[in-house]
């Protein structure tokens, strides 16, 4: 397999948590992997490209596209995990909370996703996967989170919207919608708290939603579609 054959995928927020667990996942696919966030570290595998930058930061998707395309010709698959979760009583939201919020959130995901799409245009197809969260659907008067709610909301609306706009093009736009997974995001304290949110009674793993966007991965009818991965949260109380 030459490199121009071989898949690419692009990874956010690739550092540590579920986005470290993709890197992993899609080497093991065979795919080349362009990881980035803003602490990740080099790495000594020649298929996997780590590009550090604040992605909410348009300069950031640039420079990560331009490195895939530098590197391996091609992009076939962006995951777009990057997000911030800030969860307040909504007056208590400071200008600070919003705008970090918002430029991780859709900000980063505008850009990149854009410059993924005209890659994916030019090689006649590609595959985007959205990581959004299960409070989209089902707000918990328990964990108060507007910010949350409007940005990965609009990422979950942008995803069908996508979907459908590049639906004969080629381009699958999926969203994976979790609960809360173990990840060093959440304090070992917090744990037990939520677990009780979900009606399984427990945390997801980080090998749940990597299994979901390898499933996606592999599913060339599905599009458009929000695969909840969340204990149930999605379905009721």
């Amino acid at each position: 397999m030459g490199i121009q054959d071989q898949k690419v995928a692009v990874i956010t927020g690739a550092s540590q948590g579920i986005g470290a667990g993709l890197v992993t996942a899609y080497a093991k696919l065979g795919y080349a992997v362009v990881a980035t966030s803003r602490t990740i570290a080099p790495v000594d595998d020649t298929g996997i490209l780590t590009v550090p930058g604040d992605i909410a930061d348009p300069a950031t998707a640039e420079r990560v596209i331009a490195a895939a395309i530098e590197r391996f010709g091609r992009i076939d698959t962006l995951v777009n995990n990057a997000g911030i979760f800030v969860a307040k009583p909504f007056t208590d939201y400071t200008a600070e909370d919003y705008a970090k919020v918002t430029g991780v959130n859709l900000t980063g995901f505008f850009r990149l996703t854009q410059l993924a799409v005209g890659q994916m245009l030019a090689q006649g197809g590609g595959h985007i996967v959205n990581i959004t969260t299960s409070l989209v659907d089902n707000a918990d008067a328990r964990v108060p989170s507007v910010l949350a709610s409007l940005t990965k909301g609009g990422l979950q609306s942008a995803t069908k919207s996508l979907a459908i706009e590049y639906a004969t093009r080629g381009i699958r736009v999926n969203a994976v919608s979790p609960g809360t997974i173990r990840t060093p995001m959440h304090a070992e304290e917090t744990h037990g708290f939520l677990a009780g949110l979900h009606p399984v009674g427990r945390l997801g793993e980080i090998s749940d939603i990597v299994d979901a966007v390898v499933y996606l991965e592999n599913a060339p009818f599905v599009t458009g579609e929000i695969l909840h991965v969340d204990g149930g949260m999605s379905a009721g109380h």
